[in-house]
């Protein structure tokens, strides 16, 4: 990684969800992301994890924000279905890397996937297993899958998370089979709301997200292993629900029809900037 001193600041963000405290993003000439500075070291990093708003570690639905993601999480799960279905598969051998509670998994299992998941939050990997028969691992046991394992490895909303970024994408390409399929859903920095919201936009998450990514960065990040982006595809939900984070991170409060006509307005211009809130990169092992 280069140094902060050769390097700009992009912006500084606060985090909004534990701990009040202010972080730089540095842009990464190299490869084109931005990067969260300071990073919490590996041992204080579960600590901005401790809150009980953090959706994807729980199945409650306690509020309204709570009930709106779950009530998509359906959707998505028959989409993220449908697309990892489109693939033509020898022995279906899918890893999900970041699971959560495992609701991708239970949904690929129920539908005649062989399925592995990584998770490395006890809460959230207990939640899992209980969905799966103990299929869920911690991270620390990701070394015990063999090489060219899996047909297709998916991470929702999970690279922005990893502490040690080049080092687990060379273990996800041993993992992939040949031609196998790596599934990756990151934020956009480049999207209209991310513009909209500067600061406040909630798909920043520092210090959880350590990286943030454009369009640009994910091909300059696994080129160089042999990764290629087949095609992208947005996810259309995001742009609303980030929006109604950061209405409330902005003011204090949701502001539900301000949130709904930025997340539309940013759809509506990505279709021809191609630049929504959240995308998601096909990656062929070549």
């Amino acid at each position: 990684m280069v140094s902060q001193n050769n390097q700009n600041v992009f912006i500084k963000v606060k985090d909004h969800s534990v701990s009040g405290e202010l972080f730089d993003l540095i842009e990464n000439k190299t490869y084109g992301y931005l990067e969260t500075f300071p990073k919490p070291s590996l041992d204080k990093l579960p600590e901005y994890y401790k809150t009980e708003d953090y959706i994807s570690h729980t199945d409650s639905k306690r509020n309204l924000l709570e009930k709106v993601y779950h009530s998509v999480r359906e959707i998505s799960l028959k989409q993220k279905l449908k697309l990892i279905d489109s693939f033509q598969t020898t022995h279906k051998t899918l890893l999900d890397y970041g699971c959560g509670t495992g609701d991708f998994l239970k949904t690929a299992h129920q539908n005649g996937w062989n399925v592995s998941g990584i998770e490395p939050n006890e809460d959230a990997r207990l939640i899992a297993n209980k969905k799966t028969n103990q299929a869920v691992l911690d991270l620390t046991q990701i070394k015990t899958f063999k090489p060219q394992s899996f047909d297709v490895i998916t991470l929702w909303h999970v690279l922005e998370h990893i502490p040690n970024l080049q080092e687990q994408i060379l273990v996800l390409k041993s993992l992939l089979k040949p031609n196998g399929v790596l599934i990756i859903a990151v934020p956009n920095y480049n999207s209209y709301d991310a513009k909209h919201y500067q600061q406040f936009w909630a798909a920043y998450d520092v210090p959880r997200h350590l990286w943030h990514f454009s369009q640009t960065s994910i091909s300059n990040l696994f080129k160089p292993v042999n990764l290629k982006i087949e095609f992208t595809k947005p996810m259309l939900f995001d742009s609303y629900y980030v929006s109604l984070l950061s209405e409330k991170y902005k003011s204090g409060h949701m502001n539900i029809f301000k949130a709904f006509w930025t997340g539309f307005v940013s759809n509506y211009k990505a279709r021809s900037t191609k630049e929504h809130s959240s995308l998601i990169y096909v990656l062929k092992n070549t």
